[in-house]
C-alpha cells in the first residue's frame, strides 16, 4: 500500500496526535477514523473541519476553506489508521477480538499474500499490532468481515483460484531452465516469469512464487541464483547517468546482469542520494507544525492592500532587453512578499521533513517525485520573489558605477546578492524585503569594488600592448579540436540529461546546435505554456547544468 499521503494536512494531523495524544486517545481515534471510512464516499468532498472533528472531537481553527476529495479521504484515512496505530504499540492480547495476520487472511480464503496486499489498496483496513514481540500488520475480524461483506465477487474469484498441478510446476522449471540457459545474463527471474506467465494463461507472481520456491530448495542448481557480486560506486553512477539519458531500465538490467525491479530500486537509490547532497535551508516558524495553519498557509497570494491591481510602469525608451522586461513584473507589497517568503520556507520545510525520514536504499519512487515537488514549488516561490526585487538592484548598480566599473557586471553581481537574501530574510520579524536586500546588496558592492580596482591596479604595467603582440599563439590544432570535440559530447551528455521540454528551452533561449535564438515569449507560444513557466523552467534546467558541469568539471558561459 502506498506510504505517501495525498494531502499534508492528514498527514501532519497523524503526526500531531502522535506527538501530543496519550495512548488511550490515539487508540480511540483510531477507532473513530476507521468508523467514519465506512461512511466516505469517493464522488463527494469533505471539509477538513469535519474530518477533524469526526477523528479528535475538537474543530481546528484556521481551516474553514480546506475541502478533500473522497478518494484522497479514503486513502489517507487507511494511512491514518495504520500510521496510528503502529504508534501505541497495542499487542494482540489486549484487543477484544480475533487479530488475524496477512499470512492468515491468505490462509482463510486461500489466496496469496500478495493479492492480500491488493486488497489493502482497495479498501480492507490495516492495523499495526506486537505479534510475537515484534510490530506487524494485522487485521481486526471485524474489519476483515466488512471488506468481505462489500467485495464478496472479488473475494470469491481469489478463493477458485486454481492451484498449480505438478505436471505444471515441473513445465514452469523446464521453461524457465531453458531461457537461462540459452540467454544466459538477458533474462533474469521477472522476465521469465512474464514470459511464462503469458505462454501458461497463468499471473507473473504465481510463475515467480513458484521459481523462487523451487530454487530454495535446490540450492545445488538453482535456475536463477541470487548471489551476485555488489556493483561498485562507479558501476551505480554509470546505470545512474545512462537512465536518466533514457536507456531503458530492461536494457540495463540485461548489461549488466540484474533484474529490472534491482535497477529501479538502484535507480531510486542513486536519486535519492542526490537528493540529500543538495543544500536544503529555510527559514523556521512553529507554525509549519500545525497542521491547521496549513490552509492558510498555503492560500493564493493575497490581493493588494489597496484593492487595485499594481500599475506596470512603463519603460523608458532606449533600455536594453533585460532592463526592459523588468518592468513587466509588477512590485509586492508588504502583506503579499511576506505570504510568499512563508509558503517558500514553508515548503522547504516539507521538504526538509521528508528528507529526514528517506533512506536511500529503501527509497520509493512516489516518495522523491514529493520531496521533488516541494521543493520545486519553494524554487518557484523563490523566483517570483527575486523577479519581482529586480529592478531595486538595477537601482542600487546605478549609483555605484564609475569610470572603472561596468554596469551590468554590477547588476550582475547584486543580483547574486539579491538570491542570498532571500534565502537569508526572515519574515516573521515584520520587515520590509526591500530594507533588508538593500543592505546586503549595498554591503556586497563595498567589499567587492575595491578589491576589483586593486586587483586591476596590481596588473597594470604600461606595457599590456607590449604583452599581447608577444604572446605565444602557436596552440596545437588538433589538441584544440579534441578538446572541442570532447566538450561538445559532454554538453550534449548533459542537455541530454533533462527532460524534453528543459532541453528545448535551453537549445531554443542560447541557439545551441546551430538553432536560432528564441524568446520567453515565442517558447511560450510553441509550447503552450506562460511566458513565466518558461522563464521557470529555463531557470530549473539552468540549475541542473551547473551541478552537471561542476560534476565533468566544466565551465559553461550560458550558466
Amino acid at each position: 500500500m502506498s506510504k505517501g499521503y495525498r494531502h499534508p494536512a492528514m498527514k501532519q494531523l497523524k503526526d500531531q496526535q502522535a506527538r501530543y495524544a496519550p495512548r488511550e486517545r490515539r487508540l480511540e481515534q483510531v477507532e473513530r477514523a476507521e468508523q467514519l471510512l465506512g461512511e466516505i464516499e469517493s464522488s463527494k468532498r469533505y471539509p477538513y473541519e469535519y474530518l477533524c472533528f469526526r477523528i479528535t472531537g475538537y474543530r481546528p481553527e484556521g481551516s474553514p476553506a480546506l475541502v478533500l476529495d473522497g478518494d484522497d479521504v479514503t486513502h489517507d484515512l487507511r494511512l491514518f489508521v495504520e500510521d496510528l496505530s503502529a504508534t501505541a504499540r497495542q499487542s494482540v492480547e489486549q484487543v477484544d477480538e480475533p487479530v488475524l495476520t496477512v499470512e492468515e487472511v491468505g490462509k482463510r480464503y486461500n489466496v496469496s499474500t500478495r493479492t492480500v496486499t491488493r486488497w489493502r489498496d482497495r479498501g480492507l483496513v490495516a492495523r499495526r499490532f506486537v505479534i510475537g514481540g515484534r510490530t506487524k500488520v494485522g487485521f481486526l475480524e471485524s474489519s476483515l468481515n466488512r471488506f468481505v461483506s462489500a467485495n464478496q465477487g472479488q473475494v470469491e474469484r481469489g478463493s477458485r483460484f486454481r492451484q498449480l498441478t505438478e505436471a505444471e510446476r515441473e513445465e514452469i522449471i523446464r521453461r524457465a531452465r531453458r531461457m537461462a540457459q540459452f540467454r544466459p545474463g538477458q533474462v533474469g527471474l521477472i522476465e521469465a516469469a512474464r514470459r511464462i506467465a503469458r505462454t501458461m494463461s497463468r499471473s507473473t507472481e504465481t510463475i515467480r512464487t513458484t521459481l523462487k520456491a523451487y530454487d530454495r530448495d535446490h540450492p545445488e542448481q538453482p535456475i536463477f541464483p541470487t548471489v551476485q557480486a555488489p556493483l561498485d560506486e562507479e558501476a551505480k553512477s554509470q546505470i545512474y547517468l545512462r537512465y536518466r539519458m533514457g536507456v531503458s531500465a530492461e536494457m540495463l538490467a540485461r548489461q549488466y546482469g540484474r533484474t529490472r525491479s534491482s535497477i529501479y530500486r538502484l535507480i531510486n537509490e542513486m536519486r535519492a542520494r542526490r537528493l540529500l547532497e543538495t543544500k536544503l535551508e529555510f527559514i523556521d516558524h512553529e507554525s509549519f507544525r500545525n497542521p491547521e495553519e496549513a490552509a492558510a498557509i498555503m492560500a493564493p497570494v493575497p490581493e493588494p492592500a489597496s484593492g487595485k491591481a499594481p500599475r506596470r510602469t512603463k519603460p523608458p525608451k532606449g533600455l536594453p532587453p533585460y532592463l526592459a522586461s523588468l518592468y513587466e513584473v509588477p512590485l509586492l507589497d508588504r502583506d503579499q512578499e511576506a505570504h510568499l517568503f512563508r509558503q517558500m520556507n514553508y515548503l522547504k520545510y516539507q521538504a526538509h521533513t521528508l528528507r529526514a525520514q528517506l533512506d536511500p536504499t529503501r527509497a520509493k519512487t512516489a516518495e522523491l517525485d514529493e520531496i521533488e515537488r516541494l521543493q520545486e514549488e519553494a524554487l518557484a516561490r523563490k523566483n517570483q520573489i527575486i523577479r519581482a526585487n529586480l529592478r531595486l538592484v538595477v537601482s542600487i548598480a546605478k549609483r555605484h558605477v564609475g569610470p572603472t566599473n561596468n554596469f551590468f557586471e554590477l547588476v550582475s553581481d547584486g543580483n547574486m546578492s539579491l538570491i542570498r537574501a532571500v534565502e537569508k530574510f526572515d519574515y516573521s520579524r515584520g520587515n520590509k524585503f526591500s530594507t533588508y536586500a538593500s543592505w546586503a546588496i549595498m554591503k556586497n558592492f563595498a567589499r567587492t569594488i575595491p578589491e576589483e580596482n586593486h586587483r586591476r591596479d596590481r596588473f597594470v604595467t604600461g606595457h599590456e600592448e607590449m604583452f599581447e603582440s608577444a604572446a605565444d599563439t602557436r596552440a596545437d590544432e588538433h589538441e584544440y579540436e579534441s578538446a572541442v570535440k570532447r566538450m561538445q559530447e559532454v554538453v550534449r551528455g548533459m542537455l541530454g540529461r533533462l527532460d524534453d521540454r528543459e532541453r528545448k528551452i535551453i537549445v531554443s533561449r542560447f541557439g545551441l546546435g546551430g538553432a536560432s535564438e528564441q524568446t520567453l515569449e515565442q517558447l511560450g507560444r510553441e509550447l503552450g505554456i506562460t511566458k513565466e513557466r518558461v522563464r521557470q523552467i529555463e531557470s530549473r534546467a539552468q540549475d541542473k547544468l551547473r551541478r552537471f558541469a561542476s560534476e565533468e568539471k566544466l565551465e559553461l558561459p550560458m550558466l
